[in-house]
């Protein structure tokens, strides 16, 4: 059976190189980057070169590069450190984020009453800027914006310096769930004044269990994980050396490489929009994700004019037949109520009919498009 993936929204393919440069640092680098001796010291000169790496590349200071154990931590970290050190008591937000932050500001209401206000989303789930600025401006309380600039089931994306300098002229601090971002699109951390940002390397060909929280100078924000000093005190716990490279690696290779290879999957999503059209003309596209100037090149999410009957198995025989999409994001693959984003923005009638993301990289070609358009055809036939 032939197989395909099409799910890198949910987690992409290593890329060779990032493998080899973690086989390295697991032979060789193997000492504890705490330590003093010339082991420990070989360990710490690569971790903060990856820092500055990262840093490098967004326009920031490699001090506020803080490693993680991936977004889901990052996003903790942020949002329950701005309610415990920073004094935040409303947290703007919108119901289409990821449930690491959704379900973070949840139990930050729950634990210390936090006042959660809700933006209203256009049609594709952009956010509503005059709804936004009024929120922000409805009361005097220290208040915390959290939205992020690609939304990972539908792809689309906010105007995220538009946002940053709203927060800014009301005096409320913005954190974005960049996850979905980082890596596939350009950053300047000077020109774009958020204040707190997430990312994981699985999102562009690195390993998991390895991100980053950028936390600007001078926040305030303090430690969620106490122990040791390491990350500058931000995280204790004695860092995952080859795990940080092969960030490094997958970080520095998809901004060496963006160009070409935005330019490449862009054509791929184009191709994949233009043949699913041929096959189901009723075909509609969630959030915009049809339109390159709201949806990010990576992916694309599509409801497809089939009845219940088949709707209900239409995952499963993509699958067995090797092919790898999703019905929403991969976090919610266990849940019987459906996606939170899709219930937020489609209509009751759409609800209803199949909703599919297939997500795009480097690694896929033309070919297994033709492929997965082959398996959809006989589908809708049979």
């Amino acid at each position: 059976m032939r197989k395909v993936y099409f799910d890198s929204a949910a987690t992409t393919q290593l890329r060779e190189e990032v493998i080899d440069k973690m086989h390295t640092s697991l032979k060789e680098s193997y000492g504890n980057p705490s330590s003093t001796h010339s082991f420990g010291r070989s360990s710490k000169t690569l971790i903060e070169s990856a820092r500055k790496t990262i840093a490098k590349h967004l326009n920031a200071k490699p001090s506020e590069i803080i490693f993680t154990s991936g977004g889901t931590e990052a996003d903790n970290m942020i949002l329950q450190g701005a309610v415990r050190d920073l004094g935040v008591k409303t947290i703007i937000t919108s119901k289409i984020e990821h449930h690491a932050v959704l379900h973070t500001i949840e139990e930050l209401h729950k634990a210390h009453q936090i006042e959660v206000k809700y933006v209203d989303l256009a049609v594709c789930g952009t956010p509503d800027a005059k709804h936004l600025e009024s929120l922000l401006k409805a009361d005097s309380s220290k208040k915390l914006v959290s939205l992020m600039h690609v939304n990972n089931e539908v792809g689309t994306m906010i105007d995220i310096d538009l946002i940053a300098d709203m927060c800014k002229e009301n005096d409320a601090l913005f954190h974005s769930d960049a996850v979905q971002s980082i890596g596939h699109w350009e950053w300047d951390l000077q020109k774009t004044k958020v204040d707190f940002l997430a990312a994981a390397a699985h999102k562009f060909h690195g390993p998991k269990g390895i991100g980053f929280a950028f936390i600007r100078k001078d926040s305030g924000l303090k430690s969620l994980i106490f122990g040791g000093a390491q990350e500058r005190g931000y995280r204790a716990g004695t860092e995952s050396c080859h795990n940080i490279v092969g960030l490094e690696e997958s970080f520095a290779l998809a901004y060496d490489n963006l160009d070409e290879e935005r330019k490449y999957v862009s054509e791929l999503k184009q191709y994949f929009i233009e043949e699913i059209k041929k096959i189901f003309p009723e075909a509609k596209f969630n959030g915009g994700c049809e339109d390159s100037n709201k949806s990010t090149y990576t992916l694309v999410n599509v409801v497809l004019p089939l009845d219940e009957k088949k709707a209900q198995i239409l995952l499963f025989h993509l699958d067995i037949n090797g092919i790898a999409c999703s019905r929403g994001s991969a976090c919610q693959s266990g849940s019987s109520a459906g996606s939170h984003v899709l219930n937020e923005i489609l209509s009751a009638e759409d609800l209803n009919k199949p909703s599919l993301r297939f997500s795009f990289s480097k690694f896929n070609t033309k070919d297994e498009i033709d492929y997965v358009m082959k398996v959809l055809e006989d589908f809708s036939k049979s």
